[in-house]
């Protein structure tokens, strides 16, 4: 089974194939620390050739949800040292996902003070988790450029930090809805200046922080994570391809790990306008980094997308949630644990550290 061989990954020797894609849980306390459900949540699925973790608040400019970890204080550097080495312990590997959330967030959980977002314009058609319930969007405020300077090295700074806790690399989190996204996205960007306009423009932003990254932590230790036809938080562009075609382009002249690739979803349909082809078809070829493909996985599908050849790793999300063993699901074609959907997003240990493993379970002994 390709899944389950071995490979590299930048300098990293992955003992399989199989990535844990990050998923927000929102377990972390009010100053963003995560605690010991944490580290046993991560060391549980250290079986997989490689974690990428939650999204990680690069500053505290960066939040948009409650209860979502930070990595620029002290205290959460020295929360994450005990996550990093209990994976570690376990013979696995982690990196950590560096967020800025931009114009998805709420000012109730941001001190009283509006999101930034390139432009002032609010997400609509959703609403947000707050810590006082579901909100509707409000509009941001436009980032300025000495803000947007600063974010840059911000994300230098938690690299960097990422670094100090143990980490083994760092992922731009450059989907979803979120600011890196946002730049892209004419329903989010209406700058005339350097950071909008054209297509070069609005890919700014992402490659002057990938830039940084790679100077902050070396090329060895970056990836970073695309979402080309994921529309989430109201992300339409007017030229999807081109603009992704040119920012892989772009992406292609720096010396970086991997391209985590994330297909659309189904629950959250493309713009009439985007085109049908599958994004790692469209894309895959293009991009010169290793390539993991992301979203709807599962162990046949995931087994032909490597067959084909264009990708070298496939990231799982729910699967990997509701089954902590799932590299040795895989290998003895055993059942799966269903996810628990009401307990994804805050909470404590059901639906987070809960799950059973194969060998707690009586069949497995009987067999």
């Amino acid at each position: 089974m390709k899944l389950l061989e071995p490979t590299r990954l930048g300098n990293l020797a992955l003992k399989n194939k199989m990535v844990m894609s990050a998923m927000t849980r929102s377990r972390a306390d009010n100053n963003g620390i995560v605690g010991d459900m944490t580290v046993e949540y991560y060391t549980q699925r250290a079986s997989a050739g490689l974690i990428i973790t939650e999204a990680i608040r690069i500053s505290d400019q960066a939040t948009g949800s409650p209860f979502t970890p930070g990595i620029y204080t002290d205290q959460q550097i020295e929360a994450w040292k005990k996550v990093t080495q209990a994976v570690h312990d376990r013979g696995g590997l982690i990196v950590a996902q560096l967020w800025h959330t931009g114009r998805a967030g709420h000012s109730i959980d941001r001190g009283g003070k509006l999101p930034l977002a390139p432009s002032p314009l609010a997400i609509k058609g959703m609403q947000h988790f707050t810590s006082q319930g579901l909100k509707d969007y409000e509009t941001p405020r436009e980032i300025t450029l000495d803000e947007i300077h600063q974010t840059i090295q911000d994300y230098g700074q938690a690299a960097q930090n990422a670094m100090k806790a143990g980490f083994d690399g760092v992922e731009l989190h450059a989907a979803n809805g979120y600011l890196p996204n946002q730049f892209l996205a004419e329903s989010a960007n209406q700058r005339t200046e350097d950071y909008g306009g054209g297509i070069p423009n609005k890919a700014r932003f992402i490659l002057e922080v990938m830039q940084e990254l790679i100077a902050a932590v070396g090329s060895d230790r970056v990836g970073i994570k695309l979402s080309p036809f994921h529309p989430y938080g109201n992300i339409v562009l007017d030229q999807p391809v081109e603009t992704y075609q040119y920012l892989i382009d772009e992406l292609n002249k720096l010396d970086f790990a991997y391209v985590e690739l994330m297909k659309r979803n189904a629950y959250f349909p493309s713009p009439a306008h985007y085109p049908s082809e599958d994004e790692i078809t469209l894309f895959g070829h293009r991009i010169r980094q290793t390539v993991i493909a992301n979203s709807g996985y599962e162990k046949a599908s995931a087994e032909s997308e490597l067959e084909i050849g264009i990708v070298k790793l496939i990231s799982f999300g729910t699967l990997f949630l509701a089954n902590p063993d799932l590299p040795a699901r895989f290998e003895l074609d055993a059942g799966l644990n269903e996810p628990d959907r009401t307990t994804m997003f805050g909470g404590g240990a059901k639906g987070y550290i809960d799950y059973r493993f194969l060998k707690d379970l009586e069949v497995f002994h009987a067999e």
